[in-house]
């Protein structure tokens, strides 16, 4: 039967694959008869990830993406790739009169520089096809709108969502998509620190101005992402698909 969001004999490139978001993406487009190619810094994690996979032909590339070493070993693959979906990322909370240069330097080369190097690097060697899709999952948070104490991670995504517009204009010549999605909160590892310095009370609160009653799933965003790399999403690019449980709209 045909489905418009089939991944079969499609290849992708995950980053952040190792856990959160980045992990369900990954099982997600597997489900869905993708080949992946799963990157983070942590192998073990990695190989948990894999081994909750659909098949048995995906491969792992263990590694930070601020190292030069990586992003080569990820450029010199055999094959090129149908998509990615830069999925890596951190989160740091500091009031922005706490700020300092080497923090906002060290959230910046994560979430904004090292995706794309990688990407261009990878345009450069003719490693992505025509008429592939590109997937940067950035936030509502610098994208859509403001929080206290996340001006650092804001501004990373905020350049994301910024770079994407035109990134999609310069390859559209060659019918690659870019997009990008924006969640609100999502239930993962990385809000721990968040939600351990939040009472229980607090979080309840929090999660009231959710109109939909809870804060996200990674399976919420996987499903985006899965329309977005899909053949289902064909004439979209240059967009964000907001996933926030309402959040934004209010």
């Amino acid at each position: 039967m045909n489905n418009i969001f089939s991944l079969e004999d499609k290849i992708f490139l995950i980053t952040g694959a190792s856990s959160g978001i980045g992990k369900q993406i990954a099982i997600t487009l597997s489900k869905f008869g993708a080949t992946l190619i799963l990157n983070g810094r942590n192998f073990e994690r990695l190989q948990s990830t894999l081994n909750l996979l659909e098949k048995n032909n995906h491969k792992i590339i263990a590694g930070d993406l601020c190292s030069e070493k990586t992003i080569k070993e990820i450029s010199e693959i055999p094959f090129q790739l149908d998509g990615i979906v830069h999925a890596s990322g951190i989160m740091k909370l500091l009031p922005f009169k706490f700020i300092s240069a080497f923090e906002l330097r060290r959230l910046m080369d994560i979430n904004f520089f090292a995706p794309i190097e990688l990407t261009l690097l990878l345009i450069k060697e003719k490693k992505i096809k025509d008429k592939s899709s590109i997937v940067f999952i950035t936030s509502i948070n610098g994208g859509v709108i403001g929080s206290k104490a996340n001006s650092m991670y804001a501004a990373s995504k905020g350049a994301l969502t910024g770079m994407i517009k035109s990134m999609a204009l310069d390859l559209a010549k060659n019918k690659i998509r870019v997009n990008s999605i924006a969640p609100g909160m999502v239930q993962t590892e990385g809000i721990e620190d968040i939600t351990s310095a939040v009472s229980a009370n607090g979080i309840k609160d929090d999660i009231l101005k959710y109109p939909l009653g809870r804060y996200g799933s990674p399976s919420d965003i996987a499903n985006g992402c899965l329309f977005l790399v899909s053949n289902a999403s064909s004439w979209i690019t240059g967009s964000t698909l907001v996933i926030d449980g309402g959040f934004t709209i209010q």
